[in-house]
């Protein structure tokens, strides 16, 4: 037989997975759908309660992340490239896919699906409404509107009204290389409404002069705009890429104490002939994961983050090679499960140089 539950049908066998059998008296009046964080007798004079969410009953020692990003059915970027990283660092994550294509829009054509802002909210009102909204972290990155982009940062809202101390860590996503890819009217937001409810920022340098209005020319120059940046509200500001004189490098900057000078260090990082997709929506998430534990010392978990992405690259690139493919001839998908090693437990071959 079976017992209607509200939000579809499950067998008696299926129920009994969920209750212990002492507890299984009257089977053909049992009714029982998912409301709060655990599940509980609903239409029923029956009180008895299953098992409890254990994500939310016994959080793990890093946190839980809701991540709103893109998502490819093939290939990894967005929440592809993101979640499985931070699970294999320990978080529980939740994400929410923005859009779902095929396959990312490198590739000569793609389908799929675009979340609007509306539909965004829906998702956080089912959550609200069974009290599953608790979360240590929200990541973002890319957003293709100006109406997601405002209904996210209502987002950000419920979430610290439930949780004052919520870690935002924001990829500003809007372009590289001096080429915008989003609407411009996405720059001001993220100026004016997103910067200053982050509490980590990771553009990269077109992204941080857009952030800022300010040239980054020199690596004072790019330190100058973290420091700007602060002002504008986020403690944590990682540069991600910055060219300099041919150099590559990666300048970050923590201010510990809201108007303090701020502990300031740079990495550099060899460059690669090859372009690969995903980097940026990977590297964001590993600072994430290891700035959250290294929390006053946001150099470490740079050089854990920039060595594991390294080694990823470099394996990626080899395993093109070993395929007879030429690595300059399009862009490249990352060897993201083939190297859960080097993210999981990454041996540090880049190191941060402070700055005095």
């Amino acid at each position: 037989m079976n017992v209607d539950g509200g939000v579809g049908w499950l067998s008696v066998e299926h129920c009994s997975m969920l209750l212990k059998p002492s507890l299984l008296l009257d089977q053909s009046n049992f009714r029982f759908s998912l409301e709060t964080r655990i599940f509980r007798a609903r239409n029923s004079t029956n009180s008895y309660m299953a098992p409890p969410i254990l994500s939310l009953a016994l959080p793990s020692d890093t946190g839980r992340v809701l991540s709103i990003q893109s998502h490819t059915v093939q290939g990894y970027v967005g929440n592809k490239s993101a979640v499985f990283p931070l699970q294999l660092l320990g978080y529980d994550v939740d994400p929410i896919n923005s859009v779902q294509f095929s396959n990312h829009t490198g590739y000569p054509t793609f389908k799929g699906q675009v979340l609007n802002g509306q539909q965004l909210w829906e998702l956080i009102e089912g959550l609200e409404g069974n009290e599953l909204l608790f979360y240590t972290h929200l990541l973002t990155g890319y957003i293709g509107s100006e109406s997601f982009l405002n209904t996210v940062l209502q987002v950000v809202n419920k979430l610290r009204s439930i949780n004052p101390e919520l870690i935002y860590v924001c990829d500003p996503v809007m372009g590289d290389e001096g080429k915008l890819y989003v609407p411009q009217e996405l720059v001001s937001v993220y100026r004016e409404k997103v910067v200053p409810v982050a509490s980590m920022l990771t553009p990269n340098q077109f992204e941080a002069e857009l952030l800022t209005g300010f040239r980054i020319q020199s690596e004072g120059q790019g330190r100058e705009a973290c420091r700007l940046l602060h002002a504008a509200g986020p403690s944590k500001v990682i540069i991600t890429s910055i060219n300099i004189d041919g150099n590559l490098l990666l300048i970050g900057s923590h201010e510990k104490e809201k108007g303090e000078p701020p502990r300031q260090f740079k990495i550099v990082i060899p460059k690669i002939p090859a372009y690969f997709t995903g980097t940026g929506d990977l590297m964001t998430a590993l600072l994430l994961g290891w700035s959250n534990k290294y929390r006053d010392n946001l150099e470490i978990a740079a050089e854990l983050a920039v060595s594991s992405l390294q080694a990823l690259l470099h394996r990626t690139l080899s395993d093109y090679k070993n395929a007879g493919h030429d690595s300059q001839s399009t862009s490249l998908e990352i060897r993201l499960i083939q190297s859960q090693d080097d993210i999981r437990n990454p041996q540090v071959n880049f190191k941060a140089e402070i700055y005095s």
